[in-house]
């Protein structure tokens, strides 16, 4: 598929609108609120998997009871390290938000901390928790899985085993520098780019996907089965599977990361015979001051000039580092708007008419 933007929508005309869907949807405004802004915050990162191409699926878990508005964490367990967190299947932009600031606050006490969350509805992109802790000061180590969310092959397999089970590791910033923040799926890609390239956005690497006669593939429709413009993308209507990223070790992450936060934060993993959908969150937290690291941003920015001091490659403009790809496309887009794939648009239009909403020029 070809990649084809329509029009930029201005960042805060955008973040306005997504907000009003949410409140008319049964949010209350500050909800509604966090959960446009950190949409938002994944269309100007570039991560347009995560951003407000969500809007419908969420809508629907609302009506349909999958997520539940109005909710906040549960401590299940807790010490001076640790916490374990229960999410109440309430919305990640809320309940990740939470669980996060448990995990800093703990951290500045005792100088580290352990948050096992479970039961979140979608926690977005976790990228995001990752530049909140880093931002407070500290180092933040987050590993994701889905229970319900059946996605990706393991490595020498066809049929789905793992979720897209992200890997999150976050560096305190330095003034003037893009944060260190690397922010990964386990599979090739995430589920939410093929749904941009179902779209009609960036399309898919040549072995992004598996069919069940094994070979590698970058057809959307392999995913979610027949695509209809405008339509809903069901990954369950799919045969084929996403891949591990790097083969045999991405496919070996991704089956830790189902340990770590699925068997370990107590939501369980992707399969088998997992009903309802939930993110769970294993967080490490640690505060450099208490590791007598007091010029880690200093030490850790020094390392990363060296890094990019590598001669490029063929072909190759520059050495980029993990969060400077992110803070390029958030420069561009918060001056010149987010760029939206016509169906994405037309999707969103759809649901703030159904709920009376104008749809803004």
């Amino acid at each position: 598929m070809a990649d084809l933007p329509t029009h930029r929508v201005a960042a805060d005309t955008l973040r306005r609108f997504v907000a009003e869907i949410f409140r008319r949807a049964g949010c209350d405004a500050a909800e509604a609120e966090s959960i446009a802004f950190h949409l938002l915050s994944a269309n100007l990162a570039g991560h347009d998997s995560h951003g407000v191409i969500r809007v419908p699926r969420y809508v629907e878990d609302i009506r349909s009871g999958r997520t539940l508005v109005g909710q906040s964490v549960t401590v299940v367990s807790q010490s001076a390290t640790h916490a374990v967190l229960d999410g109440n299947h309430g919305f990640g932009q809320t309940i990740g938000a939470q669980a996060v600031d448990i995990g800093i606050a703990k951290a500045r006490a005792a100088g580290l901390a352990i948050v096992a969350l479970r039961h979140s509805a979608h926690l977005g992109r976790i990228g995001d928790w990752g530049e909140r802790a880093a931002g407070a000061g500290l180092v933040a180590i987050h590993f994701v899985n889905a229970a319900g969310a059946v996605l990706v092959a393991p490595f020498g397999g066809t049929a789905r085993r793992f979720s897209t089970n992200p890997v999150c590791i976050a560096i305190p910033p330095m003034a003037g520098r893009p944060m260190l923040l690397l922010d990964m799926a386990t599979s090739v890609v995430a589920e939410g780019k093929v749904l941009v390239a179902s779209n009609g956005g960036k399309p898919l690497p040549e072995d992004a996907l598996i069919g069940p006669d094994g070979r590698p593939s970058s057809d959307p429709a392999i995913l979610y089965g027949p695509l209809v413009a405008n339509g809903p993308r069901i990954s369950a209507n799919g045969t084929g599977a996403l891949r591990a990223f790097g083969e045999h070790k991405g496919s070996g992450v991704s089956l830790m990361c189902e340990i770590l936060a699925g068997v370990l934060c107590g939501g369980g993993t992707s399969g088998p015979n997992r009903g309802r959908f939930s993110n769970n969150m294993l967080s490490i937290y640690l505060d450099p001051a208490h590791f007598g690291a007091d010029d880690l941003v200093q030490a850790a920015m020094d390392y990363v000039d060296y890094v990019k001091s590598s001669p490029p490659a063929a072909g190759v403009a520059e050495v980029l580092v993990p969060g400077e790809p992110e803070a390029r496309n958030r420069a561009d887009r918060e001056a010149h708007g987010v760029p939206l794939q016509v169906d994405v648009w037309v999707n969103l239009c759809t649901i703030a008419k159904g709920f009376g909403i104008a749809i803004p020029a």
